[in-house]
């Protein structure tokens, strides 16, 4: 590679020792740093940072996103409905227009839920009191253990724990791993109230790509959504997109419980991690596949690296 895929890992809020900052995802942060191409170079060149306001209450980074030399955006929506300006959403769709890849998720009920002013992405993600699921068999609690929280709330698991999750046919790339013999992902961590994601009415690009299965009412949700690339009535080819049902899915407290949480979190923790790590391995391997999938377009459109090609050959890389 002739220079890394430049990512942004970005939370919604400012810095803060008891909430979910971004010091919180240091794990998935070392991890996307030590990955390597085929050649041992640095596959990856990581910009981890909270939520800051400049004079105009904008964050000056998701503000000038569009202008930015930044490939991926990886936004950890933790904010409880205020945490991007008009002015931020306008550069991160802008953002999308010129081809970058964005990772967009979000938690329970509505925290995270100033995402859905998002063109395209903001839609796939339904809360409790912003866009909500159309479907209203879904408008119900589903995780008990908490009654502080309301829907949706899928209780994929204890925090600490794993889910095993059901990939959605075809199988999409993100999930293809070269080292089981099934050949793809089968395990995600567990989060005991996850949110909602969905394909939006008006999407022909995107689609559910896992499912899970809540452990408390045998309940089916959805996990991931995948937005292909596509061109917009500008003729601006979009960036590939993927919608998240939890930034637990990347926090250092469900990759090692050890780790801690803010005090607020008083869920019990389990210990299905302890008892079978290498099932980490596989979120690990779609960190690195979403890596790879969602830096695609610039990786063909400008020659700043070798042209991949989709499928196994993408994923060739150095753990």
């Amino acid at each position: 590679m002739e220079k890394p895929i430049r990512i942004l890992l970005q939370t919604t809020i400012p810095a803060s020792e008891d909430d979910w900052s971004i010091e919180r995802f240091s794990l998935l942060r070392d991890y996307l740093k030590s990955l390597t191409d085929q050649n041992g170079f640095p596959l990856c060149q990581v910009v981890a940072r909270n939520r800051e306001s400049d004079a105009e209450g904008n964050d000056p980074i998701l503000s000038t996103l569009e202008h930015s030399e930044f490939d991926e955006l990886w936004l950890f929506a933790v904010d409880t409905g205020n945490g991007i300006t008009p002015a931020e959403c306008a550069s991160i769709n802008g953002f999308r227009q010129r081809g970058g890849g964005s990772l967009i998720t979000r938690d329970h009920e509505d925290l995270g839920s100033s995402i859905c002013n998002l063109d395209g992405v903001g839609a796939a993600h339904y809360f409790h009191t912003h866009n909500p699921d159309s479907d209203e068999s879904q408008w119900q609690i589903d995780d008990t253990e908490t009654t502080s929280i309301s829907w949706p709330n899928y209780h994929s698991g204890h925090n600490g724990d794993y889910q095993r999750i059901i990939p959605v046919e075809p199988i999409h790339e993100l999930l293809h791993t070269p080292d089981s013999p099934s050949r793809y992902i089968q395990f995600f961590l567990s989060h005991p109230h996850e949110g909602a994601v969905g394909v939006p009415t008006e999407a022909n690009n995107a689609r559910v790509i896992a499912m899970g299965k809540s452990l408390i009412s045998d309940r089916l949700f959805n996990l991931a959504v995948a937005f292909e690339r596509e061109q917009d009535a500008a003729g601006n080819t979009l960036g590939r997109t993927v919608a998240e049902s939890t930034f637990h899915h990347f926090a250092d407290h469900n990759w090692n419980p050890d780790m801690g949480a803010p005090s607020y979190v008083t869920e019990p923790v389990g210990d299905g991690l302890k008892r079978e790590p290498h099932t980490l391995e596989d979120i690990k391997t779609y960190v690195r596949n979403l890596a790879l999938w969602l830096a695609t377009a610039y990786l063909n459109a400008d020659a700043r690296a070798y042209n991949p090609v989709r499928s196994q050959s993408l994923l060739n890389i150095s753990r």
